[in-house]
């Protein structure tokens, strides 16, 4: 029998908080309510787990986190990732010939850390990351593209580049947010890696909350989904709660709201 009552996976920017910002107070708080009645909380991010160390830590989730926007799944205890869908080097070697060729601006996320493509415009977001953490979960920041990869992040790719993702076979492409593109291997993603943790902990409730189009098969696969007042249209279509938006601290609105009654 399992130890928690229900699960509750949030994505993190544009839900739970705004990038490169705390989680807000209100937000702690409701965390700390799902706990007392019994659930459990965990994040469900495009980001690289390396990314999600500083929140994990703070949050004190214990229960695996879902990164790579699926792709991969990671213990926030041990500070790795247990399972990882990586690239297979004939798709990896196309994707960075394409890159290259075409002057993308791509990061790479691996389960070693994190690769700069030459024209990758990440490194700002990474080095303020690196610089408010403690020195043992600090990002690595790989020196070659000799690594395993899990997921590439695409930043403002032209309609060309989307074409020939596109055209390479096997691949899973989606929006993560306003000109971002997320590259990972086909039949990943979310919900996927919802289903494995619940089953994996035997948890049998589900509620997820997100706001873009990488969240759709996080919502899809969860007994109960919430989307954010500005979430994609695909979202708003299909959640069976709608809170408001993250400045205005929607994601405790919906655990008040939504949440806590079902599970009283």
């Amino acid at each position: 029998m399992s130890n928690y009552r229900f699960l509750v996976a949030s994505d993190m920017d544009y839900t739970l908080l705004l990038p490169g910002k705390p989680v807000s107070p209100a937000n702690k708080e409701a965390i700390r309510a799902i706990r007392e009645a019994g659930g459990a909380f965990t994040l469900a991010t495009g980001r690289s787990f390396y990314l999600t160390g500083s929140y994990a830590r703070d949050l004190g989730i214990t229960v695996p986190l879902i990164t790579s926007n699926g792709a991969a799944i990671s213990d926030p205890v041990k500070f790795c990732d247990v399972e990882s869908v990586d690239f297979p080097s004939f798709i990896l070697d196309s994707l960075m010939k394409l890159f290259t060729d075409e002057g993308v601006d791509a990061t790479g996320y691996s389960s070693d850390g994190i690769y700069y493509l030459p024209n990758s415009s990440r490194s700002s977001f990474i080095d303020s990351y690196n610089a408010s953490v403690d020195a043992d979960i600090k990002v690595p920041i790989l020196k070659s593209s000799d690594h395993s990869f899990n997921k590439f992040l695409l930043i403002g790719p032209s309609s060309s580049v989307v074409d020939k993702l596109h055209s390479i076979p096997g691949l899973q492409i989606v929006s993560s947010a306003k000109n971002f593109l997320d590259i990972m291997m086909e039949g990943t993603g979310k919900g996927k890696a919802l289903q494995r943790i619940a089953s994996s902990l035997d948890i049998p409730v589900t509620f997820a909350l997100g706001d873009s189009e990488n969240d759709l098969s996080l919502l899809e696969s969860s007994d109960h989904s919430i989307a954010m007042a500005d979430s994609d249209p695909s979202l708003l279509k299909i959640a069976d709660y709608t809170t408001s938006d993250c400045e205005s601290d929607g994601f405790a609105r919906a655990v008040y709201e939504f949440i806590l009654p079902l599970v009283h």
